[in-house]
C-alpha cells in the first residue's frame, strides 16, 4: 500500500509544476499590515508559501488516489491488459507483412526492363536480409502458433474480420485477395454466426468478452434480429444467453427507446420452454414496470403456462389480479392517452390455474376456476375438464374424477387419449380392472385414436391383479403406436405392477416373455432382483446378478437400444438385501467387496440394519469398514451403527473404545432414550455376558466421559440391567429392590455418577410410550431391521468434523483399527489374485 502510495505522489508532482509564490502579493500584504518588506522576510514567507502549497497538493494526491482493486477488478485488468497486448502485436504482425508486400513489388523490376532481367536471386537474398529490423519468417510463424495456443478456441472471434494464411513464406497479393462474396457478409450470415458464439461461450452480461463479441458482430439489431436470434438461442437451449443478450441490447443507448414486446413475449416463451420459472416471473415484472413493453394476452399466456407447469398457485393468481387491473400512474414510457390495457382472463389462463393445482393437489381449486368461468360465460373444453380429473386423482377424490368425465360426455366434448388416461388410472388405484378395460375398448369403438399411455396404464393394471396374459395382449396394441419411451420400460412396469399386487410368479413369467420381445436394461434387472428377493429366491437373484456381470465381462455393456447394462449402486443393494435374507453371509461378503471396488456406497442412514445384520452374524469387518467410510468421507455414522460398534467393543473387551464411542455419539448430538437402550442391552444379552456389563460400568465410572445425551441414558440403562440382574440371582422381592435403589442412590451422592440419577422404574422388556410405535429395534421376517432409531435422523449439531476430531481431546479412539483405504487395497490384491488363480484353473 506505501509503494503504491509513494508512486501515485511521484506520478502526481512528476506531471504538476512547482508552485511559485507571488512575490509581490506578499510585499503588498506586508504593506497593509505596516511590515517593511525586506529581502530576508520576503524569502521566508515565500518558502512558507511553497511549503503550504507542497503540503495541500500532497493531501489531495493522496485523496484522489483509487481505492484498492477486488480480486474480479485485477482479473478483468489483466484480461484487458492480455488483450489489448495481443492485439498490439497482431497488427505489428500486419503492418510488417503490408511493407514486405510493398517493398516486394517495388524491387519487382525496372519499368523499361521485362521480367527477365529481374535479378530474382538478388531479390530473394534482399528478402531474407534479417537487418533494418525486420521480421524473419520463422520468427512471425513462432509468434502465431504463440498466439493461437495462449488464444485457444474461444478466442477466435478476436480475428474475425481478418484472413491469416497458414503459409510457410510469403504471399503476394493475388493469392491473399479475399473474394467479395466473403467480405460482404448478409444479415443471416452475421445472425448465424452471432448465435454460435453465444452458444459457445458460458459468458455473463457483465463479461467485457460479451460485449466484445455483441460489438464485434457489426449489425444493426432490428426487431426481427432479435426474434430470430432469441429464436435460435432457444432451439439450442442457452436460454441464459437468450436473456443477457436480450437485456444487453435494451441496455444500449441507442436501442434503450426502441424496446419490442413482441421480444420479451418471445423470451417468455423460451423460459417456459426451459422451465425457468422464477427468471420468467422477473421478465414478466419487468414488462408491468415499462409502458413500451406493457404485457399483452400473449405474454399472459407465456407467463400463465410456465407457472402452472410449476405450480406457482398463489403467483399465478396474482398475475391474474394484475391483468384485470389499471396499471400504476409511476409506468415508465406512459405516452398514450386513454389507454386501457386491462384484460380478462381465457380459457387458457384458467386451465394453467388447473394445471398448477395438480402437484399441490388443491382439489378445491377446480371449483374455484369453474365457478369463474361460469361467471364470465367461458365455456370449459376437453383439456378443462381433463386437467380437472387429473387434480381429482392425485387428490384421491374418484368419484368426482367419474362425475367429471360423465359432465364432460354431457356437454358433447369427445374425450381423448389422455382423459382415458386418466381414467384408467383412477379405476386401477380404485382396485376396478374390469371397469378400466371397458372405458378402454370404448374409447376404440368411438374410433379415439389410442395413445401409448393408456395402452400401458391398463397394462400396468392388469398385471396388479394378476392378469397378465391379458396385459400382454394390450402390449402388442401398444406396440403398434408411436413409442415415447423404449419398450423395456413398458415391461418393467408391469413387473413391478405385478410385484406390489404379490404376484410373484406372474413377474417371473412376464420376464420371461420380455426376453423374447427385447433386450432388458438395468432398471429390468433391478426389477427382478428385488423379486427375488422378496420371494425369498436366492439362488435366482445370484444367478441373475452373476450373469448381468458375466455380460459385462463379455465388453457388452449396452443392450440392444442402447441403455446402460452396467451393475449400479441400486443393484448391489438389492443383492446384498437377497444375500441377508437367505442368511448367505459369505456371499454377503463378496457382494460388499464388489460393490467397494466398483466405487458405490451402501447408504448408511437407509440400509445400516444390512451392516448390523451382517456383524451379528460374524462379518465384523465388514461393520468396522463401513463405520470408517463414513468417518473419512466427513460425515457422522447412523446411530444403529454406532450401537453395533459400541456392543461388537464389549465382546471384545475393549472398554477404552465403549467409552470413545460414548463420547463420540454424544459429541454428535445422536439421540438414544434410556428404555432403547435397556431394551437392546436385554436383547443382546446371549452375546454380552453380565461380568462383561459389570467390568464396563467399573471402567465407565473410572474413566472421563462426557455426560451428554446419549452417555447417561446409557450408563442409567446399564445399571439397570446389571441391578435386575443380581437382584434375579439373590431371588429377592420387588420390595427389597426398591429400597436397595434408594439406598444405591444416597450412596451416589459422593461417587462420579452424581449427574446421573435414578432410572424411571420399569419391568424389564417393557417398552416406554414414545418407543411403542414401531421404533425399537425389532427382527422383522427373519431381518434385523433398524427401525427403532429411523426416526432419530436428525440433522447433527457439528456436521463438519468428523468424529476423531470430535473425541480428540479423550484420545485416539480408532488408532488400533487400520483406514478404510488399507482394508479397500487388501480387497482389491485379493480380488486380483482369486482371478490369477481361476486363470490358471
Amino acid at each position: 500500500m506505501a509503494v503504491s502510495a509513494s508512486a501515485s505522489l511521484l506520478t502526481f508532482f512528476s506531471e504538476h509544476k512547482p508552485f511559485e509564490p507571488n512575490t509581490e502579493a506578499i510585499r503588498q500584504r506586508l504593506l497593509r499590515k505596516g511590515v517593511f518588506p525586506t529581502p530576508k522576510i520576503l524569502h521566508a514567507l515565500r518558502k512558507k508559501e511553497a511549503q503550504k502549497a507542497f503540503r495541500r497538493s500532497k493531501k489531495r494526491a493522496l485523496r484522489e488516489q483509487p481505492p484498492p482493486l477486488s480480486e474480479a477488478q485485477r482479473r478483468a485488468l489483466e484480461d484487458d491488459a492480455l488483450f489489448r497486448t495481443v492485439s498490439a502485436e497482431y497488427g505489428a504482425v500486419r503492418e510488417e507483412l503490408r511493407r514486405r508486400d510493398e517493398r516486394a513489388v517495388a524491387l519487382s523490376g525496372r519499368p523499361w526492363e521485362g521480367s527477365k532481367a529481374v535479378d530474382l536471386r538478388g531479390l530473394a537474398s534482399a528478402m531474407e536480409d534479417p537487418g533494418g529490423g525486420r521480421l524473419r519468417t520463422e520468427h512471425l510463424e513462432e509468434l502465431r502458433r504463440k498466439l493461437a495456443e495462449r488464444n485457444e478456441e474461444r478466442f477466435r472471434w478476436l480475428l474475425v474480420n481478418d484472413e491469416v494464411e497458414d503459409t510457410g513464406g510469403f504471399v503476394d497479393k493475388q493469392e491473399r485477395k479475399v473474394p467479395k462474396s466473403r467480405l460482404v457478409v448478409g444479415a443471416e450470415e452475421k445472425i448465424r454466426l452471432l448465435v454460435d458464439r453465444l452458444s459457445a461461450t458460458d459468458l455473463s452480461l457483465h463479461d467485457w468478452k460479451f460485449s466484445r463479441i455483441m460489438k464485434q458482430s457489426g449489425m444493426f439489431f432490428t426487431e426481427m434480429h432479435l426474434l430470430k436470434i432469441v429464436e435460435r438461442l432457444g432451439v439450442l437451449g442457452n436460454w441464459s444467453q437468450a436473456l443477457s443478450f436480450v437485456e444487453w441490447v435494451y441496455n444500449e443507448k441507442q436501442y434503450k427507446h426502441r424496446k419490442s414486446r413482441f421480444v420479451y413475449t418471445k423470451l417468455l416463451a423460451l423460459l417456459g420452454k426451459a422451465r425457468r420459472s422464477t427468471e420468467a416471473l422477473q421478465i414478466f415484472n419487468k414488462m408491468q414496470e415499462d409502458g413500451q413493453i406493457y404485457p399483452d394476452m400473449a405474454a399472459y399466456h407465456s407467463i400463465a403456462v410456465t407457472l402452472g407447469q410449476a405450480g406457482l398457485v398463489n403467483e399465478l393468481v396474482n398475475v391474474i389480479e394484475c391483468m384485470k387491473q389499471k396499471p400504476s400512474k409511476t409506468l415508465k414510457n406512459m405516452n398514450r392517452r386513454n389507454w386501457d390495457p386491462c384484460l380478462e382472463p381465457d380459457v387458457i389462463i384458467y386451465n394453467a390455474v388447473l394445471n398448477a393445482c395438480v402437484p399441490s393437489r388443491q382439489w378445491k381449486g377446480v371449483f374455484w376456476v369453474l365457478e369463474q368461468m361460469r361467471h364470465r360465460g367461458i365455456k370449459p373444453i376437453g383439456a378443462t375438464y381433463g386437467l380437472a380429473m387429473e387434480v381429482m386423482l392425485k387428490a384421491g377424490k374418484y368419484d368426482l374424477v367419474h362425475k367429471f368425465f360423465e359432465k364432460m360426455q354431457r356437454g358433447g366434448i369427445v374425450p381423448k387419449a389422455l382423459t382415458y388416461k386418466v381414467l384408467v388410472r383412477a379405476f386401477s388405484e380404485e382396485g376396478k380392472v374390469d371397469e378400466a378395460v371397458i372405458a378402454v375398448r370404448e374409447m376404440e369403438r368411438r374410433g379415439v385414436v389410442g395413445a401409448a399411455c393408456v395402452y400401458y396404464e391398463l397394462a400396468c393394471c392388469l398385471c396388479n391383479k394378476g392378469r397378465w396374459q391379458d396385459a400382454i395382449i394390450e402390449v402388442e396394441k401398444l406396440q403398434t403406436l408411436r413409442l415415447t419411451k423404449p419398450l423395456e420400460v413398458t415391461f418393467t412396469g408391469m413387473i413391478l405392477s405385478a410385484l406390489d399386487g404379490g404376484h410373484i410368479a406372474d413377474c417371473i413369467s412376464i420376464f420371461k416373455h420380455m426376453k423374447d420381445h427385447c433386450t432388458p436394461n438395468i432398471g429390468t434387472i433391478n426389477a427382478m432382483l428385488k423379486v427375488y428377493c422378496c420371494g425369498d429366491m436366492f439362488a435366482k437373484a445370484k444367478e441373475l446378478f452373476e450373469a448381468t456381470k458375466a455380460t459385462n465381462c463379455r465388453s457388452k455393456p449396452h443392450s440392444a437400444n442402447g441403455s446402460s447394462l452396467h451393475l449400479d449402486a441400486y443393484s448391489y443393494k438389492s443383492m446384498l438385501e437377497a444375500s441377508a435374507s437367505a442368511q448367505q453371509w459369505e456371499y454377503f461378503e463378496h457382494v460388499y467387496k464388489e460393490m467397494t471396488l466398483c466405487g458405490h456406497q451402501l447408504d448408511h442412514r437407509k440400509h445400516s440394519w444390512l451392516l448390523v445384520e451382517a456383524s451379528r452374524s460374524g462379518k465384523w469387518h465388514l461393520l468396522e469398514h463401513a463405520f470408517d467410510t463414513v468417518l473419512e468421507a466427513g460425515d457422522i455414522p447412523h446411530v444403529s451403527l454406532f450401537i453395533a460398534m459400541i456392543f461388537q467393543t464389549i465382546v471384545q473387551q475393549n472398554f477404552a473404545r465403549t467409552a470413545s464411542l460414548l463420547n463420540g455419539m454424544a459429541h454428535a448430538s445422536l439421540k438414544v432414550s434410556e428404555s432403547q437402550w435397556a431394551s437392546l442391552l436385554q436383547r443382546d444379552m446371549g452375546r454380552l455376558s453380565m461380568e462383561r456389563l459389570e467390568d464396563l460400568l467399573n471402567h465407565l465410572q473410572s474413566c472421563n466421559v462426557v455426560m451428554e445425551d446419549p452417555v447417561p441414558n446409557f450408563l442409567k440403562s446399564l445399571q439397570y440391567v446389571c441391578g435386575t440382574r443380581l437382584l434375579k440371582d439373590a431371588s429377592t422381592s420387588a420390595e427389597s429392590y426398591v429400597a436397595s435403589m434408594d439406598d444405591d442412590t444416597s450412596d451416589e451422592n459422593d461417587s462420579d455418577f452424581q449427574s446421573v440419577g435414578r432410572i424411571q422404574d420399569y419391568q424389564p422388556g417393557e417398552l416406554s410410550p414414545e418407543i411403542n410405535g414401531g421404533c425399537v429395534e425389532t427382527l422383522d421376517g427373519g431381518h434385523y431391521r433398524d427401525e427403532s432409531l429411523q426416526h432419530y435422523d436428525l440433522e447433527p449439531s457439528v456436521t463438519d468434523k468428523t468424529l476423531d476430531l470430535l473425541t480428540a481431546h479423550i484420545g485416539t479412539p480408532f488408532s488400533d483399527l487400520p483406514p478404510a483405504s488399507e482394508i479397500l487395497e487388501k480387497w482389491r490384491h485379493d480380488r486380483t489374485k482369486d482371478d490369477m488363480l481361476s486363470t490358471r484353473h
